[in-house]
C-alpha cells in the first residue's frame, strides 16, 4: 500500500510538533527513523527499519533504532502490533484502522471499516480492565503465499 505524500507530510508534522512539545531532540536519525515508518504501509519491524534507514544513514545502529522506536511508542507517535513475544511491528498511522496479517510471511496492511470501528465488545471484556481502543487483526494468507502453496 502506497502512502499518499500528503499523509506522510501530516505524520511528519505531527511528529515534529510532539517532539518539540515534549522536549525531544529532533535529531537527523530520529527524523529518518520516523520517516521510514511514516512512509511505509507494511508496518516494519525494528530490523526492517534498521535495514531501510541504513541505506540513508550508514552509521545508524540497531540499538539506536530500537531506542528510538520505543521512545516514539512511549510518546504516542507509533503503535506496536503483534503479540509481545513476536517481533513487534511499528505503525505511524494513528487513525482508526484494522490490519490484515499473512500468517506465512508476515505481510501486514491497513484496512478501514466503519462497521468494525463500531464493534460492540462483550460485557465480560470490562472485567479485564478499562478499554482504550479496539482494533481488528485479520489473519490469513496473502496472495503471494497462496501462489507459493500452489
Amino acid at each position: 500500500m502506497k502512502i499518499k505524500k500528503k499523509e506522510i507530510e501530516q505524520r511528519m508534522k505531527h511528529f515534529e510538533t510532539v517532539c518539540r512539545d515534549e522536549g525531544i531532540k529532533l535529531t537527523h536519525q530520529r527524523i529518518e527513523i520516523f520517516r521510514e515508518i511514516a512512509q511505509s504501509g507494511d508496518h516494519p519491524n525494528a530490523e526492517q527499519v534498521f535495514q531501510r534507514t541504513r541505506n540513508r544513514i550508514p552509521t545508524v545502529s540497531l540499538d539506536t533504532i530500537y531506542r528510538t522506536l520505543w521512545l516514539l511508542n512511549d510518546h504516542g507517535l507509533v503503535k506496536t502490533l503483534g503479540a509481545s513475544r513476536e517481533r513487534n511491528r511499528f505503525d505511524a498511522n494513528l487513525n482508526s484502522h484494522h490490519h490484515f496479517v499473512c500468517g506465512d510471511c508476515g505481510f501486514t496492511r491497513d484496512f478501514y471499516s466503519n462497521d468494525l470501528d463500531k464493534i460492540r465488545l462483550p460485557d465480560s471484556v470490562d472485567s479485564y480492565g478499562e478499554i482504550e481502543a479496539t482494533h481488528v487483526e485479520v489473519r490469513g494468507v496473502c496472495r503471494k503465499c497462496v501462489e507459493k502453496r500452489r
